[in-house]
């Protein structure tokens, strides 16, 4: 006899690869409170398929990063600007810094690799669902400290100097330090300042970790190249 089961939360999902979408969907209504609302192969699947005013708007959207046509960053941007309540968690095989960076800056509530363990998965989704952001401490070894366990509350004011502003938001670009400090008009020394200032202010180690940070707390300005 087959139990019925409600789920509260639905989610797509885009990939290219028909087999990984399809294991994932799979999985996915697996899970108590998830279901598979639809599944596309790309982006303009996905923005076709959402702008159907007949479809009910997925809770989540897990994007692949590396797509065919629109790819996962001009996806994520597109739903940001569009339909801002659809959460987007970013799949790729890549934990590297600039693809996080960028998949975080193009919108994105959080990132997991493909080779993500089931229960990982599901604390993603739970995590994205009540926090409203997600990021596991293998991508990147710990670069948060603390933030995941909301060590800093949201009402805590960070004080930061303009300075300090300015180079965080060029953090979020394809940038070199050294080219930052061209940007900025200072020497490299004076970044390497800027930058053991923020990690202690903000308690993080590394510059995904400031990035992370500062798109999770508004103090990035994501729409800003």
């Amino acid at each position: 006899m087959s139990i019925t089961r409600k789920a509260k939360y639905s989610v797509a999902i885009a990939d290219d690869h028909v087999l990984v979408r399809k294991a994932l969907g799979r999985l996915i209504n697996t899970f108590t409170d998830y279901f598979i609302l639809f599944e596309a192969n790309n982006g303009e699947e996905v923005i076709k398929i959402i702008n159907n005013r007949e479809m009910q708007l997925p809770d989540i959207l897990i994007l692949d990063v590396n797509m065919p046509g629109m790819n996962g960053y001009e996806t994520a941007t597109w739903i940001n600007n569009h339909f801002p309540q659809i959460k987007v968690l970013a799949l790729s095989m890549l934990n590297d810094e600039s693809v996080i960076i960028k998949m975080l800056k193009s919108g994105a509530k959080g990132y997991i690799m493909k080779n993500v363990e089931p229960d990982d998965l599901k604390e993603a989704f739970d995590s994205i669902i009540k926090k409203d952001f997600y990021l596991p401490d293998y991508i990147s070894g710990k670069v948060i400290s603390g933030l995941q366990k909301d060590v800093l509350s949201l009402s805590e004011k960070i004080e930061l100097t303009p300075k300090e502003k300015t180079f965080l938001q060029y953090l979020c670009t394809e940038l070199s330090y050294k080219e930052i400090a061209q940007k900025m008009f200072v020497s490299p020394r004076t970044i390497d300042d800027y930058k053991s200032s923020l990690c202690d202010k903000l308690k993080v180690k590394t510059r995904v970790g400031l990035v992370i940070f500062g798109i999770r707390y508004g103090l990035i300005d994501i729409n800003t190249d």
